[in-house]
């Protein structure tokens, strides 16, 4: 009874939402995590800009800021407006970011992507995009000349994938050599290290395709090499078994638990920082298995359609289904989110038809709360 009665202790009030974490080398002052949140303000030439040096500072209470997703090479950029990890002047804009950041007490990691087939020539610079087969997304880009149809990318050949290594193993040095406290590499939701995972985006025949091994194998050497590069206890790795977006399908149940514990049983051994898991059922068979052979500290998140609560997060902390919860719009909405959810406050309500606008409406001029502010709702 004892040890049971100091369990019950430590999950209620030393491990809760609230509470410090490490994860690799990144000290969290709380477990809520701001997720990778697309919002297109750095212009055409991707350089961060004073209006995002505001924006996340803003938010420095969060545990950890995971940035919005930032491409590696000009070739892997998505979407119009997104800011990059190649230029001098991008890196210098991210130095002023992460300076802010952690002037304000937070910890701020680059989400390094590559877009894969899910952008447009008229995009990134006028490339021809690359995927591991030359099938396209069916569906429309927002490109700077408004919805144009994906294109069918150029399929990588087997040569050329360490070249594309290296992109990410240079983007991820260069965001900590901008000040990042580490990266988070994207391989979820349909981009490039996606699409290499999922069979129906993944049609190759030699050594990068087909088997569960052979489809996990890029983004193994590509984690690998980044954490030989930065350090794997800065680098975490986001993932999204079964969200079936921009055509990377995955079906099959028993193919996504071969695939997806191929892929975390690899790199368990590297000791990376964290493993960020999207996931409508984070209490389900898939998403505990996938933590256990993992062995490091999970994130999760489940708020990509409906959004996350702060009940829902409670509960997960408390049901101990992770070690964190990541949030997109709350925290979009509520820069100080922290308090306001340890308190139990209102919140103020995302307005979406700002999310992928490019000023500073819906991005820096949401209010901390004030009792008395008629703007709380």
């Amino acid at each position: 009874m004892q040890a049971q009665a100091a369990a019950i202790y430590r999950k209620s009030y030393l491990v809760n939402l609230f509470s410090p974490m490490t994860a690799g080398s990144l000290e969290l002052s709380n477990r809520l995590v701001m997720g990778p949140l697309t919002r297109q303000r750095a212009g055409r030439d991707g350089i961060p800009g004073p209006m995002m040096v505001e924006h996340y500072s803003q938010r420095a209470s969060l545990g950890l800021i995971v940035s919005e997703g930032t491409y590696p090479s000009r070739e892997g950029q998505g979407f119009p407006g997104q800011p990059g990890l190649v230029d001098p002047e991008q890196l210098e804009g991210w130095r002023k970011v992460t300076d802010a950041v952690h002037a304000a007490g937070g910890r701020i990691v680059a989400q390094v992507m590559h877009a894969g087939r899910v952008t447009h020539p008229n995009i990134n610079g006028g490339v021809d995009p690359v995927a591991p087969s030359a099938i396209a997304v069916d569906g429309m880009s927002h490109t700077y000349d408004g919805k144009q149809a994906y294109t069918v990318p150029r399929a990588l050949e087997a040569g050329e994938l360490a070249s594309v290594t290296a992109d990410f193993v240079r983007g991820s040095r260069a965001a900590v050599d901008a000040g990042f406290d580490g990266v988070e590499l994207h391989g979820a939701n349909g981009y490039l290290l996606h699409e290499f995972l999922s069979p129906t985006a993944n049609q190759r025949t030699d050594n990068y395709g087909g088997t569960p091994e052979n489809r996990a194998r890029f983004v193994i050497e590509t984690l690998a090499a980044v954490a030989a590069e930065i350090g794997a206890d800065r680098v975490g790795l986001r993932i999204s078994p079964e969200h079936n977006v921009q055509g990377c399908l995955e079906m099959d149940a028993a193919d996504v638990l071969a695939t997806y514990g191929v892929l975390l049983d690899a790199v368990a051994p590297l000791g990376l920082a964290y493993l960020s898991i999207l996931h409508r059922d984070p209490a389900g068979e898939l998403v505990q298995a996938l933590r256990t052979r993992f062995g490091g500290k999970v994130l999760l998140n489940t708020g990509f359609g409906p959004l996350t609560t702060r009940e829902e997060a409670l509960a997960m902390m408390d049901d101990g289904l992770g070690d964190a919860v990541v949030v997109g719009r709350p925290a979009i909405a509520n820069p100080d989110l922290v308090r306001r959810w340890q308190e139990d406050l209102p919140l103020n309500t995302p307005d979406a038809t700002t999310f992928y606008s490019f000023g500073p409406e819906g991005y820096t001029d949401y209010p901390f709360y004030a009792p008395d502010a008629a703007s709380q709702n």
